[in-house]
């Protein structure tokens, strides 16, 4: 059994005021000893129209917050899984790519993933407001790799609106994940529907943790978040929770990662699919 945390903050326009934020959430985890921290999508920063978001983007090597967060993983040996933006490799001036990266604890990125299915939404008949994340952002085109944490478990990385599609959750847990990761930034209006139900549904059908940590608050004049970080088991509790999204600060949750009981549900309820008979995903 391993101890995780998950953090929840309000990211904005400046990336050295979002890094201290984080680093608030890094030393809160390494005094509890956990074995890795998950922070938010878009923690790098949050714009406020795509021009801005255009000219906040820095390649990793280059950025204050990712190179400010390595230091931060290497000095407390703390993984940190973490959502940021990074130029399109592409179309640069136009596009950018919003990711997820895993900082090991020697304070290297190890792990990338480039999120699949992007937010277009039109929420103005519901009291919501228009996003279109396609403007700026450039679509993945793949599933992320599994890959070990040593004394976590396998994790498999997915970012916010992906959470919508079964299909990734399962593609993942086929390639051997036992932890999920679904970083975000939700809307008030959708969040209030549909977070929970979905974060315990892809929990169930894949068998797997469910990790979810969310952007909380007004950003901007533009955009605010939902929070209610939480990790779900593999029987679809909820065993942590940031309650609310209108805190002053940032928060820290943490759950203990059961292999052991994670081994015993799909023992015991097996998911044998036929693929006889529906394609596999």
């Amino acid at each position: 059994m391993s101890l995780i945390a998950i953090g929840q903050l309000t990211s904005t326009s400046s990336l050295s005021h979002n890094l201290a934020q984080c680093r608030t959430l890094v030393a809160r985890a390494a005094k509890l000893k956990c074995k890795a921290l998950f922070l938010p999508e878009a923690s790098d920063y949050m714009a406020s129209s795509p021009a801005e978001s255009l000219s906040l983007c820095q390649p990793t090597n280059k950025s204050e917050f990712v190179t400010g967060l390595r230091a931060e993983a290497k000095k407390h040996k703390l993984p940190i899984h973490v959502g940021i933006h990074e130029p399109s490799w592409t179309d640069p001036k136009n596009k950018i790519r919003n990711t997820v990266i895993w900082i090991n604890e020697k304070g290297h990125i190890v792990h990338t993933y480039q999120k699949v299915h992007l937010f277009d939404v039109d929420l103005r008949e519901s009291g919501g407001p228009v996003l279109k994340e396609s403007e700026v952002v450039e679509a993945g085109d793949k599933v992320g790799e599994v890959y070990e944490v040593e004394g976590v478990g396998r994790v498999g990385s997915a970012i916010c609106f992906d959470v919508r599609f079964p299909e990734m959750g399962l593609a993942l847990r086929r390639k051997g994940a036992e932890i999920i990761t679904y970083p975000s930034a939700f809307t008030v209006l959708t969040g209030q529907a549909h977070w929970e139900v979905l974060l315990r549904a892809r929990a169930i059908e894949t068998q797997s943790y469910v990790v979810a940590a969310a952007q909380m608050g007004r950003h901007n004049e533009n955009r605010t978040s939902y929070g209610h970080s939480m990790i779900v088991d593999p029987w679809g509790e909820i065993v942590a929770e940031v309650k609310g999204w209108e805190y002053p600060e940032p928060e820290l949750a943490t759950a203990v990662i059961d292999r052991e009981f994670l081994a015993k549900v799909r023992r015991e309820g097996p998911l044998v699919r036929r693929t006889d008979v529906y394609p596999e995903v």
